[in-house]
């Protein structure tokens, strides 16, 4: 279904090493022409240093055994250059291993403080680091993401804090991250730089609403597949102002991703009421059939259109890289939300309208019910004799009204506080140019 396909959009936000995985996805799901996605993954490939990767590709693009000679050439050029930047790096490599000072390493608080101290005991210069930064970059165009993540992490310990590439590595040590599937250090990574970008005071509002951009696409990848990115991914686009002003002004696509948090966070339901505001906000520039769901839902009570779009859902997940894991725990949640918004309007429900109502067998719809009530998550009864579904007062007692209002008023205050602190902050100076806007990495 490439009608709601976003690669397109999102492959504009994302460095060209992470756009592979999605083409990768593509590619089995057979939604565009196997040519044509071949030649936009060896396009992509001209610019990096994959050299096999990009030989293997035009050998199946051309049904062909024969290596392209300037494919060749690039390779041994590739291997030599490698060999030249391993040895312009020894000196610092040999250094890092020595005992005392891993646990400098290891132990130091300020970078400035640290390189002063092995520069002055043990020889290091900025020369040696910005070799080491060409090193780790190269690493990374080979593919090399473990030496290139390695390299990275040595260069941020020791480079001191107003160094030209400090913010570039930073991109570069979280993309790394992520094509290891380092699900941990990518999380690490992802609050360092946005901690950077949202402190830095001296670039000016658009230079930094691009950055929150790119960082908002990047940190999908580690979002839906850490186990705490669910919960993650709601307080920074939804209620971090900053990147939600950013999904809104540059990315409404991204609101399928949230939406689609929200819907499968069973934890998460009081934030239902703010998603449908900010849903219904962008309806006009962006929508597709899983922020259409809610709308129907939540907006127009339209069952039939909800159960429709529902249906739409499933083809969408299942063919969205990021999503198609949560195919199943978003169908199950969503087939309740219609559940539960459909009972506060009835109070006796035929069983077979339910089952139609919710896309499922009546045999089906009625051992879920049951499963429902079961679990305590339903006060109802069944009627087997009329085939209904009877469901009992649902009184809300006012202390759970209390706590339903003011859940999100320890985020928020948090939240507010953090904001305040951070604007009465001093200024920190940087003069790192937008690496994001460049075709590669760093």
């Amino acid at each position: 279904m490439a009608e709601y396909d976003l690669t397109t959009q999102m492959g504009q936000y994302l460095d060209r090493h992470l756009v592979f995985p999605l083409l990768e996805f593509l590619a089995g799901k057979e939604i565009y022409n196997e040519r044509e996605l071949l030649k936009g993954k060896l396009d992509l490939l001209s610019g990096t240093n994959m050299v096999d990767f990009a030989i293997d590709v035009y050998k199946q693009l051309n049904c062909t055994d024969d290596e392209p000679q300037n494919l060749r050439e690039k390779r041994t050029n590739v291997v030599e250059q490698l060999k030249q930047l391993q040895q312009d790096t020894s000196m610092i490599s040999d250094l890092t291993e020595k005992q005392e000072v891993k646990r400098l390493m290891e132990t130091a608080r300020d970078g400035r403080q640290l390189f002063d101290i092995l520069e002055k005991d043990f020889g290091l210069n900025l020369e040696m680091l910005d070799k080491l930064y060409k090193f780790a970059k190269f690493q990374y165009e080979c593919g090399m993401y473990a030496g290139a993540t390695e390299c990275l992490y040595i260069y941020r310990v020791l480079s001191p804090g107003n160094d030209k590439n400090s913010l570039n590595a930073l991109w570069g040590k979280l993309a790394s991250e992520i094509l290891m599937q380092n699900w941990d250090g990518a999380l690490e990574d992802l609050k360092r730089l946005q901690e950077v970008i949202d402190n830095n005071k001296s670039v000016p509002a658009l230079h930094s609403l691009q950055q929150r951009t790119w960082l908002i696409h990047w940190s999908l990848f580690v979002f839906f597949n850490h186990p705490k990115g669910r919960d993650l991914i709601i307080d920074m686009f939804l209620y971090t102002d900053k990147y939600l002003n950013a999904i809104q002004t540059m990315c409404p696509h991204i609101l399928r991703y949230l939406t689609t948090a929200v819907i499968t966070n069973k934890r998460r339901r009081p934030v239902l009421k703010d998603l449908v505001k900010v849903i219904q906000q962008e309806s006009y520039t962006y929508r597709d059939p899983i922020t259409e769901f809610m709308e129907c839902l939540y907006i127009n009570f339209d069952f039939d259109g909800a159960q429709q779009k529902l249906r739409e859902c499933e083809t969408v997940l299942t063919n969205d890289f990021f999503l198609t894991a949560c195919l199943d725990d978003f169908i199950e949640n969503a087939r309740l939300f219609i559940f539960e918004t459909f009972c506060r309007i009835h109070q006796c429900i035929s069983i077979e309208m339910l089952a139609e109502k919710l896309n499922m067998s009546p045999e089906d719809a009625e051992r879920w019910i049951v499963d429902l009530i079961r679990n305590a998550r339903l006060d109802a009864k069944i009627d087997l004799k009329q085939g209904h579904v009877v469901m009992g007062a649902q009184p809300l007692a006012p202390y759970k009204q209390l706590i339903e209002k003011t859940k999100g008023l320890h985020f928020r205050s948090q939240m507010l506080n953090s904001n305040i602190d951070k604007s009465i902050s001093p200024k920190q100076s940087s003069d790192v140019p937008h690496w994001g806007a460049q075709p590669g990495i760093f």
